[in-house]
């Protein structure tokens, strides 16, 4: 078997809407086909992926410098040792050849766009869903029924007073989420503290996570560590710029409840600094690693052995994104529960249509791979990469 085509394509997804450090208005996502010549029901299997949530498309580094490593390879040098399915693993060593070490930035989302189609790929191959596929070759315990999930929103936005921020929180809850995050960091801090106070009276604070995006210099996250200590908040996330582990650990040190980061670190040697130097405490805080981001699930399987040999355990990963490839690692490879936009970064925020979310759990997908397919607007736009037979 083996890859025949590899189409890409980059759509505007902006929305209109900001957190602490940026608008999304202009933004754009890749997307890219991985075209094979097996054949399921008289049809190729074809891979999809696309360059996460919050990230301008970096399919030109795939275009130029990743798919004609992939496409000009020995097709055996791709396979698996029985010869009758994709390794995603010599995919990716295969598209990695000639970069350098470091030198991670747009690289590694550009990879992850491949690299999610190739899993995505393998999986279908395979004739199941990836968290199976996972769960079968690299997981530790067996699959459960349902992960648990929490919903990221709180935006600001345009017009977007209390009320409106009250009626959004609501309908998260009317939608089975518990756990709710929102954002902090976009406006003074007395602003924050009242917006803070609105969704209290319809969330529990042990059940509310705030996130401030990298927004805060030194003074500024001990100011909002000092007025967040008291509210029991779920988690304080990503205070202070995601490289600054002194600042982490200095947080760390000063905010007595839990902390969560990490989805900005875009390689497991970043995470591995990570846990050497942000003073982070395995038992009490959450590390958000984002597969779609950070080269994808080959790594990110590279990255979980590090967590576990650095003391943590792999509960305390609940991956950032919110989308579908989120939700199969953590179900296939055991982690602690996931984040879900089912309302924003669309099209590819949310799960399946129709996926169970009840209790603040939400249940799993039984498609093929990722199950692309049974998510409308999503599939709708994959197929325009033209990779679909007529």
């Amino acid at each position: 078997m083996r890859i025949t085509d590899i189409k890409d394509l980059t759509l505007s997804t902006g929305e209109k809407r900001s957190n602490a450090m940026m608008d999304f208005s202009d933004m754009t996502t890749g997307f890219v086909a991985v075209v094979t010549d097996v054949v399921r029901d008289g049809r190729p299997v074809i891979g999809y992926g696309f360059s996460g949530t919050g990230r301008y498309s970096q399919n030109a580094i795939c275009r130029d410098r990743m798919i004609p490593r992939i496409m000009a390879a020995d097709p055996d040098t791709l396979q698996n040792d029985a010869g009758d399915n994709l390794d995603p693993f010599r995919v990716w060593d295969c598209m990695m050849q000639k970069e350098k070490p470091g030198g991670h930035g747009d690289r590694a989302v550009a990879a992850a766009t491949l690299d999610m189609a190739v899993w995505d790929a393998a999986a279908k191959i395979a004739g199941q869903p990836l968290y199976r596929y996972l769960a079968d070759n690299y997981g530790k315990s067996p699959v459960p029924d349902r992960v648990p999930v929490y919903v990221g929103g709180g935006y600001y936005a345009p017009g977007r007073g209390l009320p409106e921020l009250q009626d959004e929180i609501r309908g998260h809850l009317d939608d089975g989420f518990v756990v709710v995050k929102m954002k902090i960091g976009g406006a003074p801090l007395a602003e924050d503290l009242k917006r803070l106070d609105a969704v209290m009276a319809i969330v529990p604070s042990d059940n509310l996570a705030v996130d401030a995006n990298g927004r805060f210099d030194h003074t500024a996250a001990m100011q909002y560590s000092d007025a967040l200590a008291p509210l029991g908040l779920r988690w304080f996330e990503e205070p202070g710029f995601p490289l600054d582990f002194d600042l982490q650990a200095d947080i760390a040190r000063h905010y007595d409840g839990p902390l969560a980061t990490g989805e900005n670190l875009l390689s497991m040697w970043d995470a591995k600094n990570l846990l050497r130097y942000g003073g982070l405490r395995p038992e009490k805080d959450y590390l958000q690693f984002d597969c779609a981001l950070s080269y994808g699930i080959c790594e990110y399987i590279r990255t979980i052995d590090m967590v576990e040999e650095h003391g943590w355990s792999r509960q305390r990963l609940y991956p950032h994104g919110g989308h579908l490839l989120s939700l199969h690692i953590t179900a296939g490879l055991g982690l602690g529960g996931t984040e879900a936009y089912p309302r924003t970064h669309q099209p590819v925020g949310g799960f399946t249509d129709g996926l169970t979310i009840a209790d603040g759990y939400v249940g799993l997908p039984d498609i093929p791979g990722l199950g692309f397919e049974g998510k409308s607007n999503l599939y709708e736009t994959l197929k325009r990469l033209g990779a679909e037979p007529d």
